[in-house]
């Protein structure tokens, strides 16, 4: 923990209002007015299935090679994570667990899916995390980011620590984990309980034990008050560098939550927090605005969001259908490819093409998209793989 003595090394509301500002026990149904085409690809499951994640285990012995998936879901209790297990490299899916947190009955928001590359404390490598906001419909809120552990491949979870209590009633969002080269667990989040100074900013917090948390370390904290960075997602590459791709909101311009990059050769320093970081664009100026998820294979980096548009500001026919590639560590070109899941003209909304994960083929030679979209009102995940 000695890196974290550097102090002076130095979401996403954006979401949508039904997340931050009323129940959410019902957003799985379309709002009113959002048509519902809906995704080509194979429905993960028939009911709802929000922000889903995808993992492929590579640490857990004989099971290494299959793949992991989650969604969020409701049911009487409150939000329910549903646990998918594929071991055909993602060609059918079957559900093997669940996740209820008896403290999300007041809602569920925004999880995410790990798997340990090495032990941390009592927990041996290949023990899948799963984190996840919640609280956030409760009277005087104090929103929390929870973490949940399982060392039988996503058949049982047990409880394992809160990694964040909001100190007043201002968002906690989008956890998100890594280890670092330090060797600790990495808890990053959007934390939007630092307001007016900053309308939402990207932390992290650091733990050897999985249970016991530092104190917040910010990663992307603007000067500018108005910014809200979120949706953090980190990856490491193959020669060892941590990328991380975040959505910027608050803009007020066509690059309003655009998707932003920024870089750390340990997993735990990305630079000056003040600074915004790079857009991620192609070499015609076409960029992602909402939501960007990113994969990687070796040193190749693969990033989607939920719109997709033209450097002009002009939403793009692609977009709905595109990931953005890139084989230079973030410099240089990105190019647009097909996205495996068409989701058709995505609107600003917390179902169509919302975070939708990407998971690259061992090989590098294909990947895998789980992308959400209305189905009858009902907001379901849907799967497919690709050609890379």
């Amino acid at each position: 923990m000695a890196r974290r003595l550097f102090t002076a090394v130095v979401a996403l509301l954006l979401v949508s209002a039904p997340f931050a500002m009323g129940s959410i026990h019902d957003i799985g149904a379309a709002p009113e007015g959002v048509a519902a085409p809906h995704a080509t690809g194979t429905p993960l499951r028939d009911g709802t299935g929000l922000y889903p994640r995808a993992i492929r285990l590579s640490h857990s012995g004989a099971a290494n090679g299959a793949v992991m998936a989650s969604v969020v879901d409701f049911d009487g209790g409150g939000g329910v994570g549903v646990i998918y297990r594929s071991n055909d490299n993602g060609r059918t899916f079957t559900q093997v667990g669940a996740v209820h947190d008896q403290a999300a009955s007041g809602g569920m928001c925004c999880t995410t899916l790990y798997e340990l590359p090495k032990q941390i404390g009592s927990m041996p490598a290949g023990t899948l995390l799963w984190g996840t906001a919640i609280g956030q419909n409760a009277a005087n809120r104090r929103m929390t980011i929870s973490a949940w552990q399982s060392q039988d491949q996503g058949a049982t979870w047990s409880f394992l620590s809160v990694c964040k209590v909001a100190g007043n009633t201002g968002g906690l969002w989008e956890p998100e984990f890594s280890v670092d080269t330090e060797g600790d667990l990495v808890c990053h989040f959007s934390d939007e309980t630092q307001q007016p100074a900053h309308s939402q900013l990207l932390v992290e917090e650091f733990s050897s034990d999985g249970i016991h948390w530092s104190n917040e370390f910010n990663t992307v904290a603007p000067p500018n008050g108005n910014l809200r960075p979120g949706m953090a997602v980190v990856r490491q590459l193959g020669g060892g560098q941590f990328f991380m791709t975040y959505e910027l909101c608050g803009s007020g311009d066509q690059f309003d939550c655009a998707a932003y990059f920024r870089t750390s050769a340990d997993g735990a320093n990305w630079g000056d927090p003040a600074l915004v970081g790079t857009m991620i664009r192609s070499g015609s100026g076409q960029y992602f605005a909402h939501a960007p998820t990113l994969a990687t294979v070796g040193n190749k980096l693969l990033v989607i969001g939920q719109q997709f548009f033209e450097g002009n500001g002009a939403i793009s026919g692609g977009s709905g259908r595109t990931i953005l590639v890139n084989t230079q560590g973030g410099g240089g070109a990105w190019n647009p490819i097909g996205s495996p899941v068409a989701v058709p003209n995505p609107a600003n909304n917390y179902c169509p093409n919302y975070s939708s994960p990407l998971l690259p083929s061992a090989d590098g030679a294909s990947v895998l998209e789980i992308a959400t979209d209305y189905d009858g009102g009902v907001c379901k995940p849907y799967y497919a793989t690709g050609p890379l």
